[in-house]
């Protein structure tokens, strides 16, 4: 079971998240930054939920000093504020994902899935679909029920394991080149349809994922198997 520290300065607001987390998660609570920080290099955290205004060390100082010390645990912040500063400020220091109080409960149960699902594979390197895996570390595509594996081109995997790390999630072709090619490419959108279009053809009788056009929008992924990880 992952381990989910709050940190937060309010006992009401920190108590009734701990107990919405608590059939899900291991809970740990610090009532402000410094608190934080002594559990968190004495316990293993998987992910943060840090309130951004409190007393001794607020969120922000938090989490920059986390960062400071190339510790990459994800870290969402929650805020009474919904300025686009307070979020521009947030992300710059290093959080993963904001979201603006009264916080929905189910809302961030889900963004805490999604983000342990993003560790858990930048940790890993690799994503398992069902049967299928991609393995970033020599670039291929198998399967653990046949002998079928299939090393792919750098650009093709990385796109690739892109879409499969955000099943369901619209990507625009824009997005996908300055993700996969960088801002300084000459490529254009024809260069990711001609690789959407390489990589259908290698994976169309692979049931596990399947890749999308979304008209007028970009491409996604969608799995057929709930045993993602």
């Amino acid at each position: 079971m992952a381990t989910v520290l709050i940190v937060e300065d309010d006992k009401n607001t920190r108590l009734l998240t701990a107990a919405r987390l608590k059939p899900y998660y291991t809970v740990l609570t610090a009532c402000d930054g410094e608190e934080a920080l002594d559990l968190f290099y004495k316990q293993h955290v998987d992910l943060i939920v840090a309130d951004i205004m409190m007393p001794n060390m607020d969120g922000y100082e938090l989490v920059r000093t986390l960062r400071s010390y190339h510790q990459d645990v994800p870290v969402i912040m929650l805020t009474a504020k919904d300025a686009f500063e307070d979020k521009r400020l947030g992300f710059s220091t290093g959080t993963d994902d904001y979201m603006t109080k009264p916080v929905n409960h189910e809302e961030l149960l889900w963004r805490i899935e999604a983000l342990l699902r993003r560790a858990k594979i930048h940790a890993d390197k690799r994503i398992i679909i069902g049967a299928v895996t991609a393995d970033s570390s020599n670039y291929t595509v198998s399967r653990a029920d046949t002998a079928d594996s299939i090393e792919l081109p750098r650009k093709e995997f990385d796109l690739l394991f892109k879409l499969l790390s955000y099943p369901d999630v619209i990507f625009t072709k824009n997005q996908l080149l300055e993700d996969i090619w960088g801002y300084e490419t000459d490529s254009d959108e024809n260069t990711i349809k001609t690789h959407i279009s390489r990589l259908r053809n290698k994976f169309d009788s692979w049931k596990e994922f399947q890749i999308v056009t979304v008209r007028g929008l970009g491409y996604k992924v969608t799995l057929s198997v709930s045993d993602k990880s």
